[in-house]
């Protein structure tokens, strides 16, 4: 399974969240509302997630090995590193949709 496309949807400063992306596989399956998270030892992504009746949340879509969770991290940073340098200057708490 191939990454064909990532589209950064939505970039913010506000919170630890930094963007919103969706991914193409193949050309033929997308999974939207995978999150670009600024942690403590920088950047990651958090797949698309649902809260259970306990309270808890549990993804809906994830890689099932290491090795696709970090060729998916890896193009999402990159596509998003990208989308930062596209980006007209923004005032402060201003947030952009692609």
């Amino acid at each position: 399974m191939n990454v064909t496309d990532v589209r950064v949807r939505r970039i913010t400063q506000d919170g630890k969240m930094r963007a919103v992306v969706s991914v193409t596989f193949d050309g033929e399956f997308v999974v939207h509302d995978i999150k670009v998270i600024e942690g403590d030892n920088g950047l990651f992504i958090a797949m698309p997630s649902k809260k259970s009746t306990d309270g808890t949340y549990r993804d809906v879509a994830h890689p099932i090995n290491k090795e696709m969770r970090q060729v998916l991290q890896d193009r999402i940073l990159e596509s998003y590193q990208q989308a930062l340098l596209e980006m007209p200057p923004q005032t402060e708490g201003q947030e952009t949709a692609e």
